[in-house]
């Protein structure tokens, strides 16, 4: 069976995160994403303590299609330098899991 993953990555605006989870679905590079926020976040940028809202898109994905899935979102992503970031799923229903695998092939 093929490992999992939850791929992240947070954006500017919903229309952004949801142009992302949908064209990463359409290529099956993701089984799915979901959109969540706002959230409120505080960061460095620049050497600057900055604060700002943001979407989080969250990816169901295969180990073998993480690579695929992250160019993907940095080559769309409004970024220069998007937040890139994957988990294992360790465990889940076999169930969830093969349709994971079948809807990213």
């Amino acid at each position: 069976m093929a490992d999992f993953m939850i791929v992240l990555t947070t954006t500017d605006t919903q229309d952004s995160a949801r142009s992302l989870s949908r064209s990463a679905v359409e290529r099956s590079l993701a089984a799915s994403g979901q959109v969540s926020g706002p959230v409120e976040t505080t960061y460095r940028h620049l050497g600057e303590v900055c604060q700002g809202m943001e979407w989080q898109v969250a990816f169901r994905t295969t180990g073998d299609r993480r690579k695929a899935l992250e160019e993907h979102i940095v080559s769309h992503h409004p970024y220069d330098s998007p937040e890139v970031i994957a988990f294992s799923i360790d465990a889940g229903r076999a169930e969830y899991l093969e349709w994971i695998a079948r809807a990213t092939l």
